[in-house]
């Protein structure tokens, strides 16, 4: 089923991730509203589009405000018509650890990244609710945001704010049957260019080379095209029983992550005091029983090894 006569709004999607996630939505017919905070690259991106033979207008305004998001409604509504889906992709990174993260480097990502994805969606859903539209959304997680990853304060809190907000809008959204759900990409991007692990990837998928089968396969690790298709479908009519869901997408791997439950319960009568938990705590938390944190990733084959810096 194709997305022909419907309209999308995608943040952030001069470039990157998110172009790829407007090229493919415009490729399955829907009409799509660009968004960047510099006009040359979303001018650049909807002529991209066009050249496919799609249909794409820019509105250049930087997410995180109410204002921001009415305009992107707006522009959807002026310039096609109507409004469909919303992927709220638009986000930005101040990467540093914890000591030395200033209160400017947290505000402002949780602001791009979490208010953002906030006030794009309460814009989108009162459009959604007025017009009997039984829209979707589509908001951009991240692993980080799942798992944790070192140097990543901000962006690990927004992104885990995004999967705990839309848990709480497929709730609050099922009557009207507007679906929301949130993708976790794993995929070659600006910031995993400078991450010396993934540097045959990259460079494979700079030269216009398959990416070895250890990325795509073992780590699910793969192209923005290839998270583009999960956008796509979900945004689809086809996908109408999916909704407050954490999708995993990259390389030749799909994933439907779990949501927190306890991984051991223990009872005690009279509840769980300070001595009690100092007797029993040996058997309580254990290396079993306890859950681990941040991305692990697995040993790099021989011939997949970074190159020194000085060789290259």
């Amino acid at each position: 089923m194709s997305l022909n006569g419907k309209v999308a709004i995608v943040t952030g999607s001069g470039q990157g991730l998110g172009l790829a996630y407007a090229r493919e939505l415009a490729r399955q017919g829907a009409a799509v509203v660009i968004n960047d905070v510099n006009p040359d690259t979303a001018a650049q991106a909807v002529a991209q589009i066009e050249a496919d033979g799609g249909r794409a207008t820019a509105v250049v305004v930087p997410v995180g405000t109410t204002d921001a998001a009415k305009a992107l409604v707006v522009g959807a509504v002026d310039t096609f018509g109507r409004l469909d889906i919303l992927v709220t992709n638009a986000g930005i990174l101040r990467d540093k650890s914890l000591l030395k993260m200033t209160d400017e480097d947290f505000d402002v990502v949780i602001n791009v990244h979490l208010k953002g994805t906030f006030t794009c969606v309460r814009e989108a859903y009162a459009y959604f609710k007025e017009n009997n539209v039984q829209g979707r959304i589509i908001t951009i997680g991240s692993p980080t945001g799942q798992r944790g990853n070192f140097g990543q304060t901000n962006y690990a809190a927004a992104k885990a704010g995004i999967v705990g907000m839309v848990r709480t809008w497929a709730l609050e959204m099922k009557k009207a049957g507007v679906t929301v759900n949130s993708v976790i990409p794993v995929a070659a991007t600006a910031m995993t260019k400078t991450v010396p692990y993934f540097q045959k990837a990259v460079e494979a998928d700079e030269r216009g080379e398959a990416m070895p089968s250890f990325f795509r396969h073992d780590l699910g690790f793969g192209t923005a095209d290839d998270v583009a298709g999960l956008v796509a479908f979900l945004a689809s009519d086809e996908a109408a029983t999916i909704t407050g869901q954490a999708i995993g997408a990259g390389g030749d791997r799909l994933q439907v992550w779990t949501h927190p439950e306890a991984a051991t319960t223990e009872y005690r009568e009279g509840g769980w005091s300070y001595q009690a938990l100092l007797e029993n705590a040996g058997q309580l938390f254990t290396p079993e029983t306890l859950q681990s944190y941040g991305e692990e990733f697995l040993p790099l084959p021989a011939d997949l090894q970074p190159e020194p810096a000085q060789a290259r």
